[in-house]
């Protein structure tokens, strides 16, 4: 999964920042979500290619066995002894100052700029890493660069082949418009569908994407949005859309539940409403019934 992860990565980040993989090939069986997995590497890479815009590094990913025995410092109340696999991730960009360092990882918490992202990307991870009953520490020092330490705990048995779905992931060739205020959730959420077989174009901003659809309503097949975005939020997007064109489907991809839950989506115009982080299969399943109904 992370290998796959690297290459799409490998396409989009500037090759100014060199690539170096320290994966064993003797990887313990952790039981983990691959789309999350996947997800947890886009959000930390994209995160560290920031940290080196302009000035180039390394990017490293290591991914090693490890076992954690009583009094190692690396134990919290999350990790007890016992086999681990460590995924780290580590770049030599402008680091992370001391008086946030225990900031980053809460909801919309951000030093970007106002529209370069809304702060989600290291609570995601976070999130996704507790619920796999792992745990994440990071290290960093400014100028100095970042490294990530993520530990997954270690499956007792093989994974039962049964688990593993075999029914077709449902396809298509329809045109869709992707909104999120996080780059690296949009060019995810893009390369996602387009290996469905969608012609999707992706953004990050909704003011332009709005702009978009103005100039041709009849370009797409289907909107995908996220719900808090600088400048204009998920419901007042499709209130906007649906008055260019009544009959554009639209679907809210959101992680704020507080806001916007699948009931009041409905009400507000969303064909339907599905929750990040996207799993692959889910988001097929979804945007082949919408546009089905639609048809």
């Amino acid at each position: 999964v992370i290998k796959e992860a690297l290459r799409v990565l490998r396409s989009f980040i500037p090759t100014s920042i060199e690539f170096r993989e320290n994966i064993t090939d003797r990887c313990r069986i952790v039981s983990a979500d691959p789309t999350q997995i996947h997800q947890i590497i886009m959000n930390l890479s994209t995160n560290a290619a920031d940290a080196m815009e302009g000035k180039g590094g390394i990017l490293e990913f290591s991914l090693q066995n490890v076992e954690l025995e009583e009094g190692s410092p690396e134990l919290d109340e999350r990790l007890k002894p016992g086999e681990y696999v460590m995924l780290q991730v580590r770049d030599t960009g402008c680091g992370i100052s001391p008086d946030i360092l225990d900031r980053i990882f809460d909801p919309y918490f951000t030093t970007k700029e106002v529209d370069k992202g809304t702060g989600m990307g290291l609570a995601v991870v976070h999130g996704i890493v507790a619920s796999h009953g792992g745990s994440i520490h990071v290290a960093s020092e400014p100028g100095r660069g970042t490294t990530f330490k993520i530990w997954f705990p270690t499956s007792p048995d093989e994974v039962p082949a049964e688990t593993i779905p075999t029914d077709e992931i449902p396809t298509g060739t329809e045109r869709i418009l992707f909104l999120d205020d996080e780059k690296q959730l949009a060019t995810l959420g893009r390369l996602q569908l387009e290996s469905l077989g969608y012609s999707t174009r992706s953004e990050t901003n909704p003011l332009k994407a709005l702009e978009i659809f103005e100039l041709d309503p009849g370009r797409f097949d289907l909107v995908i949005t996220d719900m808090t975005m600088p400048g204009m939020t998920g419901d007042q997007l499709v209130r906007e859309l649906l008055r260019i064109r009544p009959d554009i489907p639209v679907i809210l991809c959101t992680g704020y539940s507080e806001r916007m839950d699948e009931m009041s989506a409905l009400g507000a115009g969303f064909r339907a409403c599905v929750m990040k982080p996207l799993e692959r299969r889910k988001l097929a399943i979804l945007v082949r019934r919408v546009l089905d109904k639609t048809t």
